[in-house]
C-alpha cells in the first residue's frame, strides 16, 4: 500500500473511503467527525443508528450520502480517549486496522485518515503518528493508496518523520 501525507481538509480528499474519528456512539461529533456529517447530510446520521455502539479500536462502515464523488464511503473510526481507554496504543492501532478491514469488505482501494484520537480525546501527536503508521505498514489490506491528512503543518511532520 502506498502511503501519502498531506495537509488539508479531510473531506476534500480524492479517494473512495473517508475515515472520520468517531464516538462510540456513532452519534457525530465536532471536528473531523462533524464536517463529514455536514458534507454527508442528514441520512449519515440515520444509516449509523443501526450500527451503533461501536467498540473502541473499532470501525464501521456506511455510504457517503452527499459527499462528492470520488467519495463512496464513510468509515467511522473509534479511537480510544487518551488516560481513559486502555490500553491505548493497540485500540488506536486497531482502529487504523479495522478501518482498512472494512475498507476491504467493500473493495475500496483509496483511504484518507485524519490523525485519530488526536483532537479532544487527547492522545500525544507524536505517539499518535507513529502508532498510525505502524499499524498501517503491518496491516495485509486491498487498499493500494491511503492518504494521512494531516490537520496541520505539525501533524504533517510528524507523519512523515514516522514514514522516514
Amino acid at each position: 500500500m502506498q502511503i501519502e501525507v498531506t495537509t488539508g481538509d479531510v473531506v476534500q480528499a480524492q479517494v473512495e473511503a473517508l475515515v472520520t474519528a468517531a464516538n462510540a456512539a456513532l452519534r457525530g461529533g465536532g471536528g473531523v467527525d462533524g464536517a463529514i456529517h455536514r458534507a454527508a447530510g442528514p441520512e449519515l446520521l440515520q444509516a449509523l443508528r443501526s450500527l451503533a455502539p461501536c467498540q473502541i479500536g473499532g470501525a464501521v462502515i456506511t455510504p457517503a450520502f452527499r459527499i462528492p464523488s470520488p467519495v463512496r464511503f464513510v468509515v467511522h473510526a473509534v479511537g480510544p480517549r487518551y488516560g481513559r481507554d486502555e490500553p491505548a496504543a493497540d485500540l488506536l492501532a486497531g482502529a487504523y486496522t479495522e478501518s482498512l478491514a472494512r475498507c476491504d469488505e467493500v473493495g475500496a482501494k483509496s483511504v484518507a485518515f485524519p490523525a485519530l484520537s488526536t483532537g479532544v480525546y487527547g492522545y500525544p501527536l507524536s505517539d499518535a503518528c507513529r502508532i498510525s503508521v505502524t499499524a498501517l505498514k503491518a496491516t495485509q489490506t486491498q487498499v493500494e493508496r491511503c492518504v494521512l491528512v494531516a490537520y496541520d503543518n505539525r501533524t504533517r511532520q510528524l507523519w512523515e518523520q514516522a514514514l522516514a
